[in-house]
């Protein structure tokens, strides 16, 4: 420990309002940014389950009404497992139909996909979104006829085995899953014959930079290694498709950055006034530090080091709490949200370390930055005077 070092733990600073905001303002830069890291990865895991993160459709416009079929093993497919990034591709079928139970009538999105899990006694098994539970006033092991609108008009009989929770269901696409070879059937197409693929991607390139990337990389790929018999299709990214969702996420990180600057500042000022008292409380210490030739930069290191012990101490209590209300927010969802406005039905938290330390980093240097403006104060001081009056 050298001399500043020891003076400094001589120091005794009784401002517990500065270490009181601090703490605050850590505790809420945090959570802002939790909350931000929460939306992003719970609208994203969403949009990627429902809809995978890219998709390849037929160029045909009409490919929802069952007449655009494409081959369920085309000749690019291989190609699209060696994109990086790529996770999985799965083959669906879509099916656009109308929904009836009693009086009540609803359009819906009827989806088939391969890994649909239902009993194999249950018929026409079908997962409907919790929106649609509520407008056909039906629920698990219920049934409802669905009509599909074609040269002839298709009327089937599905089972609801499942209700499920729908990023999508704050809009008007509400999507039915059932298993891939009924929709099949009802299109009336072969075992060779899907609508689209969806591509899941990894968690790291789960951007719209990444997502678009890799959707031009599958569109060439897609273009460049398809036969002659392979019907033309496109490269879709969610992004892309769902850009109200990512321009919605991209106002939360700006206000998120806004918290943030305004935290710190808010700390900073407060620990300005709280060090403008230790100097003040300190006149005399200083006056015969001065006097014994200790320089006026020796000075600020030791009330530098004070106030950074207070600013650390806040730090780690604000530290503390924030991942306290993120463990209690996160098991228990205690904070609910309107998914009409926000997509999701609670207050979604994903503490992600290295921006949360990056957080602290920042806000730590820039108040240490500000505290150098009362430290100026130090170089007024004239130890003839103060010693006196001490």
């Amino acid at each position: 420990m050298g001399v500043t070092g020891f003076i400094a733990g001589r120091l005794r600073f009784r401002g517990n309002v500065a270490v009181i905001s601090i703490a605050l303002s850590f505790l809420v830069m945090i959570i802002a940014v939790s909350v931000s890291s929460g939306f992003r990865k719970e609208i994203r895991d969403a949009l990627s389950s429902a809809a995978g993160d890219i998709q390849l459709v037929p160029s045909d416009l009409d490919w929802l009404s069952g007449n655009s079929p494409i081959g369920s093993h085309p000749s690019y497919l291989p190609y699209m497992d060696s994109i990086r990034g790529v996770k999985s591709v799965s083959p669906v079928v879509y099916r656009a139909g109308i929904v009836r139970n009693d009086d009540v009538v609803h359009g819906v999105l009827f989806k088939g996909v391969e890994d649909f899990h239902a009993p194999d006694s249950v018929s026409l098994a079908v997962s409907i979104p919790s929106r649609l539970s509520d407008i056909l006033s039906v629920g698990t092991g219920d049934s409802f006829q669905a009509y599909f609108v074609g040269e002839r008009v298709k009327v089937r009989k599905f089972t609801v085995t499942e209700v499920h929770e729908d990023l999508a269901e704050a809009d008007d696409r509400l999507v039915v899953y059932c298993r891939l070879a009924d929709i099949r059937r009802v299109n009336g197409w072969t075992e060779d014959e899907v609508s689209a693929f969806e591509i899941r991607l990894d968690e790291a390139l789960r951007t719209e930079s990444g997502m678009d990337a890799v959707a031009r990389e599958a569109g060439a790929a897609a273009l460049l290694y398809a036969s002659d018999d392979d019907p033309p299709v496109v490269s879709v990214s969610t992004a892309e498709a769902n850009p109200q969702l990512f321009d919605w996420l991209s106002l939360i990180d700006f206000n998120v950055l806004v918290i943030l600057v305004l935290m710190t500042v808010v700390a900073g000022f407060n620990m300005i006034s709280g060090l403008l008292i230790l100097l003040f409380e300190n006149i005399s210490t200083i006056g015969i530090l001065k006097s014994m030739g200790m320089t006026d930069g020796a000075i600020v290191k030791v009330f530098l080091r004070t106030s950074s012990v207070i600013v650390l101490k806040g730090m780690a209590a604000g530290n503390l709490l924030a991942f306290l209300f993120c463990l209690i927010q996160g098991s228990t969802h205690i904070i609910a949200l309107d998914p009409s406005n926000y997509f999701i039905s609670y207050v979604p938290v994903h503490l992600q370390t290295l921006k949360i330390l990056a957080a602290d980093a920042a806000a730590y240097i820039v108040i240490m930055l500000l505290l150098l403006l009362p430290s100026m104060f130090i170089s007024r001081i004239d130890p003839a005077k103060t010693v006196r009056m001490s």
